[in-house]
């Protein structure tokens, strides 16, 4: 066995195994997979199998398409074919219009991957699927390269074609532990020697917490028990004269496929079953949880009726076998938070699907620092401290009973809630507001009218929409209060902090006390990494000279990943996190500074206190921190508050705001407000696929600064010109917002896509933000929008349409 090599995966299983493979695709050959027992024996062996384009992102769909071409090519290989049922079909059902829209949308959004689902009816179903009722049945979504694979063979081709290209394969090799080193490398002890290397890599399955232990992580990962039946030959598959295609039924919570003359059948029961929370046998390898049909009951009558053939036909197996979840179900595909030159592929539910894809975007991640696509969606930092076990688990169960239901827009499901909270949580609660999630955080949405009040779910504009209207004509014509809890804060202190902070943003960085700038730092291909405000504080009785750095909430361990990692050794920099600590209570409207006046001591007049400064302060006798910035496009001040004070700074804050007009609003109206002003969200519409340039952030790059991370890789590319564009479009319909990822049309073909969309109420138009072609770019250009399969007019505008001269903001 080797000792010496550049990365070892752990696992080997589909993660494992596509991983080795890709990274000897990127061209690394001196590259380790080691597995505790032999490929394939943990989760992989029994998985369905089942290869879809199906995904709810971008993202998904191409690493979704990725494993389909992947696994077609190797299946043709005559060095190491393997079965691979491609393009059988499938149908995902649907009896509700709601559920039939969002099938549209995503249509929409899988034809900019160059992916084409097919919206069918009710008989087209039967039609395709002849053993299927139409019974309660309004129609499907049909992805015609839909299949299934043989796991262990797929597996088996990948470590063949790796090994070929220079990769090793340790079988019957555990690992008993893992040191990192001072200069960040690892050791991995094994029981068969240890092997020292430059990058480990997690792909441990439902053993991923085992892995985890030996680096001192946790990942949010938990196993659910999930069973399925292989059934006896069905006369009607061979009358038809062709494989059946796949079905997946959020009905009725099943799926099935074709297996030799009968069908496999799955279950997604809603009595459904943690599994291994308090550890796992060691021996518990090629191995099955017991058999327990009674717990699938509910669903099984389900399946009867929407596949009356099952009921005359025999089971001849029953798998229940473990499958792992995540916090939010989606897979954790990139860096360990916390740890340096550490991977993980974790939390595959649909391994065998995807995990082509999964591995492919890992491996371009470890060699060259990032992926194809943005990849936040599979990011393991989206989540923080408050992914525990009991939570996850919490949260894996939600998803296994909805696993064939998709999230609406604006729909926050209950498990696991509330896991974040601050001191208002239950006075907003009184107050009537209704709650969204931000990274576990609970935040206000807006202000229900009455207890009752529960929009429903839509793709279109729901009830709320004339709440949120009120919402923002408040802020606009008097004061609103707004609470932003999750708010990412670092404190940024030592004599180097400014040197520091100018080699990671690729603008100007001030060093005025008393001053807040806005910058976006660059990975090093040029690409927006981030985006955070920086504030100056002067030195006083609470703190030293020193910088608030601060971002969007959901981004608390990805940049301080990015920020510790590019530390020198010989800059004094120290990086401390105030993110839990810390919550931003809002101020916006004209009368904002009245307010502000009422209720803390100083001058307030714009003269002592313009846009951009900041100054600590007392708001009644809360220890404040005030920032002159406004995401609204209003005056507004950012009031950062210790969560001890936060109570009775907003006590004093409603008080001053009484004679004012003082009302409380939430995100909805701020995302309203924002699109109004040209205001941008990270990971919607800042993404590492696009610069800064091409962004439209042109006035926030200072190329003659002679060093920030990316500039040399920002020059090139700026040579060679965009290839897409940035641009505000006014949609021509009243009847819903763009959803991200829709497509734009110029007759057949896609010409760009959404990022983020909502109604501008003070402007009184629909609007949204895409990327575009360069040529379309430009005020007045036309194009079409997909919007859940009806195509929209959509028109480029000018940014900023509400009040583009920034009076309103500097008062």
């Amino acid at each position: 066995m080797k000792s010496r090599t550049k990365v070892v995966v752990i696992g080997g299983g589909i993660a494992g195994c596509s991983t080795l493979y890709h990274l000897t695709q990127e061209g690394w050959s001196d590259v380790i997979l080691v597995e505790r027992n032999e490929l394939t024996s943990g989760t992989t062996w029994h998985s369905a199998a089942q290869v879809t384009n199906f995904g709810m992102n971008q993202t998904m769909v191409g690493l979704k398409t990725h494993s389909i071409k992947l696994y077609k090519d190797l299946s043709e290989n005559p060095e190491y074919p393997i079965n691979y049922h491609h393009a059988d079909g499938g149908i995902r059902l649907a009896n509700t219009e709601a559920q039939m829209q969002g099938y549209r949308h995503f249509a929409s959004m899988a034809r900019g991957m160059g992916v084409e689902f097919e919206i069918i009816d009710a008989q087209e179903c039967a039609r395709r699927h002849p053993l299927i009722s139409t019974t309660n049945l309004l129609g499907g979504l049909w992805d015609p390269l839909d299949g299934d694979i043989d796991p262990a063979q797929l597996c088996q081709a990948l470590a063949f074609h790796a090994r070929k290209a220079g990769a090793e394969v340790y079988r019957n090799t555990p690992v008993t532990a893992l040191t990192q080193h001072k200069d960040d490398t690892w050791t991995v002890h094994t029981e068969k020697g240890d092997i020292d290397c430059d990058i480990v890599v997690n792909a441990g399955g439902y053993r991923v917490n085992e892995v985890g232990a030996m680096m001192g992580v946790h990942h949010p990962v938990a196993s659910m028990e999930h069973q399925y039946f292989l059934t006896e030959d069905i006369p009607g598959i061979a009358k038809a004269g062709h494989r059946m295609p796949l079905l997946r039924c959020p009905i009725s919570d099943y799926y099935s496929r074709q297996e030799k003359g009968g069908l496999l059948v799955g279950f997604y029961e809603q009595d459904c079953k943690p599994w291994g929370m308090d550890g796992i046998d060691p021996n518990f390898v090629n191995a099955l949880c017991p058999d327990d049909l009674d717990r699938v009951m509910d669903v099984l009558a389900g399946a009867f009726e929407r596949m009356p053939a099952l009921e005359e036909t025999g089971i001849r197996a029953i798998v229940n076998g473990p499958i792992t979840y995540t916090i939010d179900g989606a897979p954790l595909v990139g860096p360990i938070p916390g740890k340096r030159n550490a991977f993980c592929i974790i939390g595959l539910r649909a391994g065998l699907g995807e995990g082509g894809g999964h591995g492919w975007l890992l491996a371009q991640q470890i060699v060259h620092g990032e992926a194809c696509y943005d990849t936040w969606c599979i990011d393991p930092r989206r989540f923080t401290g408050h992914a525990n076990v009991e939570l996850t688990s919490l949260k894996a169960i939600e998803d296994y009973q909805n696993e064939f239901r998709f999230h609406f827009p604006h729909e926050h499901r209950p498990a696991g809630r509330p896991a974040k909270t601050t001191p208002l949580t239950p006075i907003m609660a009184a107050e009537g507001a209704e709650f969204a999630l931000v990274n576990g955080w609970e935040r206000v949405d807006y202000i229900k009218p009455t207890p009752e009040f529960h929009p429903s779910l839509s793709f279109n504009f729901d009830e709320a929409f004339d709440v949120i209207a009120a919402e923002v004509h408040n802020v606009q014509t008097n004061v609103g209060l707004c609470e932003v809890s999750g708010f990412n804060r670092f404190q940024i202190t030592g004599t180097d902090a400014h040197t520091f902070l100018d080699r990671m943003f690729c603008g100007n960085v001030t060093k005025r006390p008393n001053r807040v700038g806005l910058g976006y730092l660059l990975n090093h291909h040029g690409m927006i990494k981030s985006e955070a405000t920086f504030a100056n504080l002067p030195a006083s009785d609470r703190g030293p000279d020193r910088i608030w750095y601060g971002s969007a909430a959901a981004s608390e361990f990805h940049d301080m990943d990015w920020l510790t990692q590019h530390l020198r050794d010989d800059e004094d920099v120290q990086i401390r996190s105030l993110t839990n600590e810390q919550t931003i209570l809002v101020l916006a409207g004209p009368k904002a500074r009245d307010v502000l006046a009422s209720c803390a001591r100083g001058d307030w007049s714009a003269e002592a206190f313009p846009w951009l400064s900041v100054r600590e302060c007392f708001i009644g006798f809360a220890p404040a921190t005030v920032m002159a910035v406004s995401f609204s496009g209003e005056l507004a001040y950012e009031i950062h508050v210790p969560n001890a004070s936060l109570y009775a700074a907003y006590l004093a804050l409603r008080e001053a705001g009484n004679p004012h007009g003082l009302k409380l609003f939430g995100a909805r109206a701020v995302d309203s407000m924002r699109m109004e002003k040209g205001f941008l969200h990270w990971k919607a519409d800042l993404l590492t696929e696009f610069d800064p340039f091409e962004t439209g952030l042109d006035r926030f790059v200072k190329l003659d600064k002679p060093d920030f991370i990316g500039r040399d890789a920002l020059i090139k590319r700026r040579e060679n010109g965009p290839r897409k564009q940035f641009v505000t479009l006014e949609i021509n319909t009243t009847g819903a917002p763009a959803h991200g990822g829709a497509s734009l049309m110029q007759g057949d073909r896609v010409v760009g896509t959404i990022t983020s969309g909502d109604w501008g109420h003070r402007v009184d138009k629909n609007l949204a933000y895409a990327f575009v072609e360069p040529a379309l770019a430009e005020p007045d250009q036309t194009m079409q929008l997909n919007l859940c399969g009806d195509l929209i007019v959509a028109t480029v505008i000018s940014p900023s349409p509400y009040d583009p001269a920034f009076s309103r903001i500097k008062g």
